[in-house]
Protein backbone atom coordinates (compact mmCIF):
# COMPACT_ATOMS: atom_id res chain seq x y z
CA UNK A 1 0.00 0.00 0.00
CA UNK A 2 1.40 3.14 -0.67
CA UNK A 3 1.65 6.51 0.99
CA UNK A 4 -1.53 8.07 -0.65
CA UNK A 5 -3.34 5.20 0.22
CA UNK A 6 -2.12 4.84 4.00
CA UNK A 7 -3.90 8.41 4.20
CA UNK A 8 -6.86 8.24 2.33
CA UNK A 9 -7.94 5.09 4.86
CA UNK A 10 -6.64 6.89 7.74
CA UNK A 11 -9.00 10.42 6.38
CA UNK A 12 -11.39 7.96 6.06
CA UNK A 13 -11.40 6.24 9.83
CA UNK A 14 -11.20 9.42 11.27
CA UNK A 15 -14.19 11.26 9.71
CA UNK A 16 -16.17 7.89 10.43
CA UNK A 17 -14.88 7.96 14.31
CA UNK A 18 -13.88 10.74 15.80
CA UNK A 19 -16.84 12.28 17.33
CA UNK A 20 -17.07 8.33 18.79
CA UNK A 21 -14.06 8.75 20.24
CA UNK A 22 -13.64 12.39 21.30
CA UNK A 23 -17.18 11.34 22.92
CA UNK A 24 -15.36 8.36 24.99
CA UNK A 25 -12.08 10.50 26.05
CA UNK A 26 -14.45 13.51 26.96
CA UNK A 27 -16.14 11.62 29.69
CA UNK A 28 -13.25 9.96 31.72
CA UNK A 29 -11.40 13.21 31.19
CA UNK A 30 -10.90 15.95 34.21
CA UNK A 31 -10.40 18.83 31.52
CA UNK A 32 -11.39 19.37 27.89
CA UNK A 33 -7.41 20.26 27.30
CA UNK A 34 -6.49 16.77 28.47
CA UNK A 35 -9.18 14.87 26.54
CA UNK A 36 -8.00 17.18 23.25
CA UNK A 37 -4.27 16.15 23.94
CA UNK A 38 -5.33 12.25 24.23
CA UNK A 39 -7.69 11.99 21.33
CA UNK A 40 -4.88 13.94 19.20
CA UNK A 41 -2.34 11.09 20.54
CA UNK A 42 -4.81 8.59 19.67
CA UNK A 43 -5.04 9.80 16.48
CA UNK A 44 -1.04 9.87 15.96
CA UNK A 45 -0.57 6.49 17.17
CA UNK A 46 -3.38 5.15 14.28
CA UNK A 47 -1.83 7.32 12.41
CA UNK A 48 1.55 5.60 12.72
CA UNK A 49 0.24 2.19 12.78
CA UNK A 50 -2.35 2.86 10.04
CA UNK A 51 -1.49 -0.85 8.67
CA UNK A 52 -2.76 -2.60 11.80
CA UNK A 53 -6.34 -0.56 11.37
CA UNK A 54 -9.05 -3.30 11.22
CA UNK A 55 -11.39 -2.82 8.25
CA UNK A 56 -15.04 -1.90 9.11
CA UNK A 57 -16.48 -1.04 12.24
CA UNK A 58 -13.49 -2.84 14.30
CA UNK A 59 -11.41 -0.10 13.33
CA UNK A 60 -13.90 1.82 15.83
CA UNK A 61 -13.21 -0.75 18.52
CA UNK A 62 -9.34 -0.31 17.86
CA UNK A 63 -9.62 3.15 18.64
CA UNK A 64 -11.43 2.90 21.75
CA UNK A 65 -8.61 0.49 22.97
CA UNK A 66 -6.34 2.74 21.66
CA UNK A 67 -7.46 5.92 23.69
CA UNK A 68 -7.97 3.27 26.53
CA UNK A 69 -4.51 2.39 26.91
CA UNK A 70 -3.56 6.51 26.61
CA UNK A 71 -6.24 7.02 29.01
CA UNK A 72 -4.40 5.11 31.25
CA UNK A 73 -0.79 6.21 30.73
CA UNK A 74 -2.55 9.69 31.47
CA UNK A 75 -4.24 8.65 34.62
CA UNK A 76 -0.75 6.74 35.84
CA UNK A 77 1.13 10.19 34.99
CA UNK A 78 -1.26 12.26 36.57
CA UNK A 79 -1.29 10.76 40.03
CA UNK A 80 2.12 10.66 40.29
CA UNK A 81 2.37 14.40 39.57
CA UNK A 82 -0.67 15.38 41.32
CA UNK A 83 -1.09 13.06 44.79
CA UNK A 84 -0.43 16.30 47.05
CA UNK A 85 -3.18 18.35 45.18
CA UNK A 86 -5.26 15.63 45.57
CA UNK A 87 -5.35 15.20 49.22
CA UNK A 88 -5.45 19.07 49.62
CA UNK A 89 -8.52 19.51 47.00
CA UNK A 90 -10.32 16.55 49.34
CA UNK A 91 -9.37 18.55 52.69
CA UNK A 92 -10.90 22.02 50.93
CA UNK A 93 -13.83 20.44 49.93
CA UNK A 94 -14.50 18.57 53.18
CA UNK A 95 -13.97 22.08 54.75
CA UNK A 96 -16.35 24.19 52.76
CA UNK A 97 -18.48 21.58 51.24
CA UNK A 98 -21.88 22.67 49.91
CA UNK A 99 -24.81 22.10 51.82
CA UNK A 100 -27.53 21.30 49.49
CA UNK A 101 -26.22 17.76 48.13
CA UNK A 102 -27.47 16.82 44.74
CA UNK A 103 -29.99 14.14 44.27
CA UNK A 104 -27.42 11.85 42.47
CA UNK A 105 -24.77 11.92 45.13
CA UNK A 106 -25.98 8.51 46.22
CA UNK A 107 -25.07 7.61 42.41
CA UNK A 108 -22.22 9.30 42.56
CA UNK A 109 -20.49 7.49 45.33
CA UNK A 110 -21.92 4.16 44.45
CA UNK A 111 -20.06 4.60 41.34
CA UNK A 112 -16.79 5.73 43.26
CA UNK A 113 -17.07 2.78 45.57
CA UNK A 114 -16.54 -0.01 42.37
CA UNK A 115 -13.29 -1.18 41.11
CA UNK A 116 -11.72 1.34 37.70
CA UNK A 117 -12.69 -1.79 36.11
CA UNK A 118 -16.03 -2.26 37.01
CA UNK A 119 -16.70 1.04 36.51
CA UNK A 120 -15.18 1.15 33.06
CA UNK A 121 -17.31 -1.99 32.03
CA UNK A 122 -20.35 -0.11 33.13
CA UNK A 123 -19.19 3.16 31.20
CA UNK A 124 -18.96 1.07 28.14
CA UNK A 125 -21.99 -0.68 28.06
CA UNK A 126 -23.92 2.35 28.85
CA UNK A 127 -22.38 5.54 28.01
CA UNK A 128 -20.43 3.90 24.82
CA UNK A 129 -23.64 1.91 23.91
CA UNK A 130 -21.17 -1.13 23.58
CA UNK A 131 -22.22 -4.67 23.23
CA UNK A 132 -20.18 -7.31 25.03
CA UNK A 133 -18.57 -8.21 21.87
CA UNK A 134 -17.42 -5.02 20.96
CA UNK A 135 -16.82 -4.19 24.66
CA UNK A 136 -14.34 -7.66 24.51
CA UNK A 137 -12.77 -6.37 21.69
CA UNK A 138 -11.99 -2.78 23.14
CA UNK A 139 -10.78 -4.80 26.48
CA UNK A 140 -8.74 -7.83 24.29
CA UNK A 141 -10.65 -10.35 26.31
CA UNK A 142 -13.66 -12.78 25.62
CA UNK A 143 -17.28 -11.92 24.73
CA UNK A 144 -17.76 -14.53 27.46
CA UNK A 145 -15.20 -12.97 30.00
CA UNK A 146 -17.55 -9.45 29.16
CA UNK A 147 -20.47 -10.79 30.30
CA UNK A 148 -19.36 -12.63 33.13
CA UNK A 149 -17.53 -9.30 34.34
CA UNK A 150 -20.17 -6.98 33.64
CA UNK A 151 -23.08 -8.91 35.20
CA UNK A 152 -20.90 -8.92 38.59
CA UNK A 153 -20.06 -5.19 38.03
CA UNK A 154 -23.88 -4.16 37.57
CA UNK A 155 -24.52 -6.74 41.00
CA UNK A 156 -21.90 -4.75 43.06
CA UNK A 157 -23.45 -1.57 41.50
CA UNK A 158 -27.07 -2.46 42.48
CA UNK A 159 -25.14 -3.08 46.25
CA UNK A 160 -23.10 -0.15 46.40
CA UNK A 161 -25.85 2.34 45.27
CA UNK A 162 -28.71 0.21 47.70
CA UNK A 163 -25.79 1.18 50.49
CA UNK A 164 -25.21 4.79 49.21
CA UNK A 165 -29.03 5.55 48.97
CA UNK A 166 -30.11 8.34 51.34
CA UNK A 167 -32.46 6.66 54.23
CA UNK A 168 -34.96 8.90 53.27
CA UNK A 169 -35.49 7.29 49.71
CA UNK A 170 -35.10 3.90 50.93
CA UNK A 171 -38.05 1.67 51.12
CA UNK A 172 -38.75 0.67 54.87
CA UNK A 173 -39.06 -2.79 55.91
CA UNK A 174 -42.38 -4.50 56.70
CA UNK A 175 -42.65 -4.91 60.08
CA UNK A 176 -44.09 -8.40 61.58
CA UNK A 177 -47.55 -6.68 61.95
CA UNK A 178 -47.68 -4.97 58.39
CA UNK A 179 -46.89 -8.33 56.33
CA UNK A 180 -49.63 -10.22 57.53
Amino acid sequence: MDETDDQSRFETVYRRTYEQILGYVMRRCSSAEDAADIVAETYVTAWRRVSEIPRGDAARLWLYGVARRILANHRRGERRRETGHAELTAETRRRYAMSAPSRYDHVDQAMNALSGDDRELLALSVWEELDPGEIAEVLGCSRNAVRIRLHRARRRFARALEAARPAAVRPRPLTNEESR
